[in-house]
């Protein structure tokens, strides 16, 4: 992985020191609240319902040891003992003091994290697949790609002011395991009729309130160009972008009323106006970043899963369920829960932080990284050291045999925590947990992705979940939205359609469970929910919950 170099720590001690001293004078009254509001935001703090919330960033998913046990320690230290892992790979620490901020930043800083733009009008963090340098149908690893862009958008002169807030996510395989279509950019590492590497770039995705599908910019851009390519996106962003209207302000907005081709024009010009020596990528820049990121040698033992089972049926179906085949011969990737039953979706404690550090330095090379859909992954376990890691994850409660189920739902903080939130999130995920608690249940059921959002700002994506769950304000009361058919993982994104009225929070648990009734009564052999639902369409779905609910 990436190691910061002296001027990254320079940067991140100084933005540090500069926070200290704007918290200090905001505690004082030297500054106002408006004054203060930007600059908070700027180093990833908000101010939620209960506490100050600080967003930490894991640029691309990736980290260390040592960096997952420094955040144990901030856990232990300044919060309640756990933090919140997100899908934009992040991690938040929802019950801080505002005077201690500033000390929370420095032990960050120690082990090379920070929250620089995780939060505001600017880029945001690069997210990318999280199985980047482990899956064999990937072209080559996309992460090199995202510390560049890392490196070009932090503290961006022209960039942190947008219009609206701004999302990359980066892939290299045909199967988009980043979200990548409803992204404010998409980039996708493809070869060109020559055989060279370069990407496809897609604009104007994302979600919340107007959700909307990324278009086609580019078929292919070459590699040296990305950086001058995308600061041509940015620049007519910034120029044309609403900034009186937050609401219309996201360039998904943008390129819908300008048109995808008058966009791409006004790009194309922009770039081959503005483009600079200095951004473009050689082919020495780029190796060099390629060697942060080093694959690992294959191994010489390859052991099966036959001589590894041993004949227990646990660890039979958690090999199967949470683990992946790796490119290189002897390894596997193995997910590690955060979805345990009766815990809070994406929770994870500062003793089990501190105990999956020390295992990752035994088993992966000291490397953890986080995912989309809220769990952990250890990218590199060799496969003889396989049994022996799924007894210590089972002691520590992250090895639920859940992995792509119904229970593996995407969560935000919901109304416990967020101030923007219409409803709850955390127990409605609890209760439908409950339904399906019994693992032979989650197994027939197959692949389902349920995510629930608290409110339309759409932070677990719930529009692209093949269940999605928004809650919504009536007159004081909660209720939900249910949305089927959405899906951003594979090679085709679709939003979800609306099966109907919203309901109280008391049917949820019961309308979920009669919506898989149908898909289990009806599926042919071998279909998965998703496939299901996209032959037999939305009627036979909203006939049966309707006729539950009245």
């Amino acid at each position: 992985m990436y190691q910061y170099q002296d001027h990254d720590k320079a940067l991140v001690c100084a933005r540090v020191a500069e926070f200290r001293d704007q918290t200090r004078r905001f505690i004082s009254g030297e500054l106002d609240e408006e004054s203060y509001r930007p600059l908070r935001l700027l180093n990833g703090l908000y101010i939620q319902r209960h506490a100050p919330m600080l967003r930490v960033g894991i640029p691309y998913g990736t980290l260390s040891s040592r960096q997952l046990s420094q955040l144990a320690r901030v856990a232990e230290k300044y919060d309640r003992g756990y933090g919140h892992f997100t899908t934009r790979q992040n991690i938040q620490f929802n019950w801080l003091k505002l005077e201690e901020v500033p000390d929370v930043l420095e032990m960050l800083a120690q082990v090379d994290l920070n929250s620089i733009q995780t939060s505001g009008n600017c880029i945001r963090n690069i997210t990318t697949d999280h199985l980047a340098g482990v899956a064999s149908d990937e072209i080559e690893d996309p992460r090199p790609y995202c510390e560049i862009i890392r490196q070009w958008a932090s503290l961006h002169p022209e960039f942190s002011y947008l219009p609206r807030k701004f999302k990359f996510a980066v892939t290299a395989s045909a199967h988009d395991r980043a979200a990548s279509q409803v992204h404010d950019i998409g980039l996708h590492l493809i070869h060109n009729d020559h055989g060279e590497v370069g990407f496809e770039v897609l604009v104007g995705g994302g979600l919340g309130r107007t959700p909307i599908i990324g278009q086609l910019l580019r078929d292919f851009l070459p590699q040296k160009d990305l950086l001058n390519y995308l600061d041509a996106i940015l620049r007519v962003y910034n120029l044309h972008g609403r900034r009186d209207n937050m609401y219309k302000a996201r360039i998904k907005i943008l390129v819908k009323s300008m048109g995808i081709d008058a966009f791409r024009q006004q790009v194309e010009t922009m770039w081959q106006q503005m483009s600079r020596a200095d951004l473009c990528l050689t082919d020495k820049r780029i190796a060099a970043m390629k060697q942060c990121f080093s694959p690992l040698p294959p191994l010489v033992d390859d052991v099966e899963f036959v001589d590894l089972a041993d004949g227990d049926d646990g660890f039979s179906l958690w090999w199967r369920q949470n683990t992946l085949p790796h490119k290189e011969r002897g390894y596997r990737a193995v997910f590690l829960s955060l979805k345990q039953q009766g815990m809070v979706p994406g929770d994870m404690t500062a003793a089990q932080m501190l105990a999956v550090a020390e295992l990752a330095d035994l088993y992966t090379g000291g490397e953890i990284r986080t995912t989309h859909r809220q769990n952990l992954l250890f990218p590199h376990v060799p496969a003889t050291e396989i049994s022996a890691l799924w007894r210590r994850l089972n002691a520590l409660g992250l090895a639920s045999v859940n992995i792509t189920s119904i229970n593996d739902m995407i969560c935000c903080p919901g109304l416990d925590y967020c101030g923007l939130a219409n409803a709850e999130s955390i127990s409605v995920g609890l209760g439908i947990q409950e339904r399906f608690s019994r693992i032979e249940k989650l197994h027939e059921l197959g692949p389902i992705d349920l995510n629930i959002s608290g409110c339309m700002n759409a932070c677990a994506h719930h529009h692209v979940g093949h269940i999605g769950i928004l809650g919504v304000d009536k007159k004081g009361e909660q209720y939900y939205q249910i949305q089927l058919g959405g899906n951003s993982a594979g090679t085709e994104t679709t939003l979800g359609d609306v099966l109907g009225p919203s309901l109280p929070q008391k049917d949820v648990p019961d309308v979920i469970e009669n919506l898989v009734q149908v898909y289990l009564d009806q599926r042919l052999s071998g279909e998965r929910f998703i496939e299901a639902y996209r032959r037999l369409g939305l009627q036979p779905f909203k006939d049966a919950i309707y006729a539950v609910a009245d």
